[in-house]
C-alpha cells in the first residue's frame, strides 16, 4: 500500500491520502457508505431511501437548519474572487485551506492569539446577514475556515465531530461554487426507533390504522393496519443532507455533538468551497474559566481586518 502524503501540492498525513499522493496506479477510493437516509428540511425528519431497506420508514433528525440561497451568485463570485487572491494552503484528503483564527493545539488544549488579525473584511457582510436567522440569535464567530474542494485531487472530509473545548454550540457553513451532500453517521451505540410514514410524509402517528408507505413497500397492497416502531443501530443509519450551492447550514444540538459529519470523494462533482464558522464555547464566553481570552479573540475576529494564518 502506497504511503499517504508526498505527492506535489499534497497535505496528506497518516492514513488519509487523495488521488495525488495514491499515484498513477489505480487504486480503491477511501470507504464510502450509501447514504440510506436523505434529511427533508421541510419536515425534520430523516426518510429511508427508496431503494433501501428503510424505505418507507422515518425518525425526527433535529439540529439542522439549512437556508438556501443564502447569497446571491454575484456575492458568490466577489467572495470567491477575493479569497482567491489569498494562497490556498494543500490540507488532508485533497483539500485546501484558509485559516482565519487563533493557532489552537486541541491534544493540550492549548492556543495563542499571535498572527490572528480577525476574519476577512467580505465576512463583514455575511455575518451580519446570520442576523436574520432565529437560529442564530446571539452567534458571534471567532473563527473562520475555507476549504477547496475538486474532483482533481479526489477532495473529501472524514466524519468526524468538530472540537468542543474551544468551538461553541454551533456550526455554520456557506456552501459555494457546487451542490455536494453532508453525510451524518453515529457511532453510538443506542438503537434509533423508526416510525413508518404515511402517504403524505408525514410520520403515521402511533397506534393510527392506515396504509403506511412502510406497508406499500412490504407489497401489502390494500391493507390498512398498524405497523409498530421499528428499532435499529444508530452504527447502520446514515442521513445525508443535501447541500444546494450557496445555501447556508446549520448544525447543533444532536446534529453538532451525536453525530458525526463528513463529504465522500464521490459527492465532489466540480470545485466547491465552503466556508464555516465558529463560534465560541462556554469556557471562553461570560461567566467561562477563559472569558477574558475569549473577549480578547472576539475583539480580533470582529475587526474584520484578516488575513489567512
Amino acid at each position: 500500500m502506497r504511503a499517504a502524503g508526498g505527492g506535489p501540492g499534497c497535505g496528506c498525513k497518516g492514513i488519509r491520502s487523495c488521488l495525488l499522493c495514491e499515484g498513477p496506479a489505480p487504486a480503491a477510493p477511501p470507504p464510502q457508505g450509501e447514504d440510506n437516509f436523505t434529511y427533508c428540511p421541510a419536515t425534520g425528519l430523516a426518510k429511508g431511501n427508496e431503494h433501501s431497506e428503510f424505505a418507507g420508514w422515518a425518525f425526527p433528525f433535529p439540529g439542522v437548519f439549512l437556508v438556501e440561497e443564502f447569497i446571491s451568485e454575484d456575492e458568490e463570485c466577489e467572495i470567491v474572487e477575493l479569497m482567491d487572491r489569498d494562497d490556498w494552503k494543500p490540507s488532508q484528503s485533497g483539500r485546501k485551506k484558509q485559516d482565519y483564527g487563533p493557532k489552537v493545539n486541541f491534544k493540550k488544549q492549548r492556543l495563542k492569539a499571535d498572527g490572528f488579525t480577525g476574519l476577512p473584511s467580505f465576512s463583514r457582510k455575511i455575518v451580519a446577514q446570520m442576523k436574520a436567522c432565529s437560529v442564530l440569535s446571539g452567534f458571534l464567530p471567532v473563527e473562520q475556515c475555507n476549504l477547496d474542494y475538486t474532483p482533481e485531487r479526489g477532495s473529501a472530509i472524514d466524519p468526524h465531530f468538530d472540537d468542543w473545548w474551544l468551538w461553541g454550540e454551533r456550526l455554520v457553513s456557506l456552501n459555494l461554487l457546487s451542490k455536494t451532500v453532508l453525510s451524518m453517521s453515529c457511532d453510538s451505540e443506542d438503537t434509533i426507533q423508526l416510525s413508518p410514514t404515511c402517504s403524505k410524509g408525514q410520520l403515521s402517528p402511533p397506534g393510527s390504522l392506515t396504509q403506511t408507505s412502510a406497508c406499500r413497500n412490504s407489497g401489502e397492497e390494500g391493507i390498512e393496519g398498524v405497523v409498530p416502531p421499528r428499532l435499529v443501530p444508530s452504527k447502520e443509519v446514515t442521513v445525508a443532507v443535501h447541500l444546494p450551492r450557496r445555501a447556508l447550514v446549520v448544525l447543533q444540538g444532536d446534529a453538532r455533538y451525536k453525530w458525526k459529519h463528513g463529504i465522500h470523494r464521490k459527492h465532489i462533482e466540480n470545485r466547491r468551497v465552503c466556508v464555516t464558522f465558529r463560534e465560541l464555547s462556554a469556557e471562553f464566553s461570560a461567566g467561562g474559566r477563559h472569558e477574558e481570552l475569549g473577549k480578547e479573540l472576539l475583539e480580533i475576529a470582529l475587526s474584520f481586518q484578516g488575513r489567512p494564518v
